[in-house]
């Protein structure tokens, strides 16, 4: 968890991640567990693993104007914070537990480094605040002709000068706090990464009941079912020197054996 600064040794610690794969659930308590004794580097692994997740929950902060690399050190604190309180023993990923502890500590960065003060710093955004005083002009094109600003800036100011004292953290009605409805609108961290692991777990079981062919009846579901095109039956026929009707058979029967081992690995 360094600090850092420039691009470029941002793009580095990306780079440093991109082997990262979550733990099974299995190793991910063993750490646990190890690191509770004190285990320094079960706890580094432990932490490690978490690492990407934790820039995926920054980057919903983003548009506040905070560095990202400030968003990832402070996350990375709050995913220390968590995986220090978490308890292997219960039902629960890391990521699931942490994800609290990471968003707190970006938020309470984001409140207290994000001053709505700051607006008004540049000569165009002052004639844009003095627009708007006079005239509660809030047309984006009016505004921009009036202060002198693009359109883009005066669309990212607007939402700033129109609620300039409210706090970050308040709430108005049945409303969610400003900060939570200016996430990115899509999947949370904790959807994908849920969908990461499933489609892990779908890959380890088709894997494993592919075990249970023997050579030519797994030759032939790959060729039909895991490539880009999929090859037809008289295809396979002529390449293997048998009938299509022969193919046919032999697919049902591979079809058959893996229905039968997902079931029992699913069991």
């Amino acid at each position: 968890m360094g600090v850092w600064n420039s691009t470029t040794s941002l793009d580095a610690y990306r780079a440093s991640l991109s082997g990262v794969v979550p733990l099974k659930p299995e190793v991910e308590r063993e750490l646990a567990l190890r690191w509770r004794a004190g285990d320094q580097r079960a706890g580094d692994k432990l932490i490690a693993a978490s690492l990407p997740f934790v820039i995926t929950i920054a980057n919903e902060y983003r548009r506040w104007g905070i560095p990202l690399e400030d968003l990832i050190q402070q996350g990375n604190i709050g995913l220390l914070k968590g995986a220090m309180r978490f308890e292997p023993e219960r039902a629960c990923r890391l990521v699931t537990y942490a994800v609290y502890w990471i968003r707190a500590e970006i938020r309470e960065y984001v409140v207290r480094g994000y001053r709505v003060v700051r607006v008004g710093g540049s000569k165009s955004e002052r004639r844009a605040l003095r627009a708007y005083r006079k005239t509660r002009e809030n047309d984006p094109d009016k505004l921009a002709a009036l202060s002198g600003m693009s359109r883009e800036n005066v669309m990212r100011l607007l939402p700033l000068i129109e609620r300039r004292d409210q706090s970050l953290d308040a709430a108005e009605g049945d409303e969610s706090p400003a900060l939570d409805r200016l996430r990115d609108p899509g999947p949370s961290p904790e959807e994908l990464v849920s969908a990461h692991l499933e489609e892990r777990n779908t890959k380890q079981r088709i894997d494993a009941a592919m075990g249970f062919l023997n050579d030519r009846e797994r030759w032939i579901v790959e060729q039909r079912m895991l490539t880009e095109d999929g090859c037809t039956l008289e295809s396979l026929g002529h390449k293997l020197g048998i009938s299509k009707e022969r193919v046919r058979q032999i697919e049902a029967r591979a079809f058959e054996k893996l229905r039968g081992a997902l079931v029992d690995y699913a069991a």
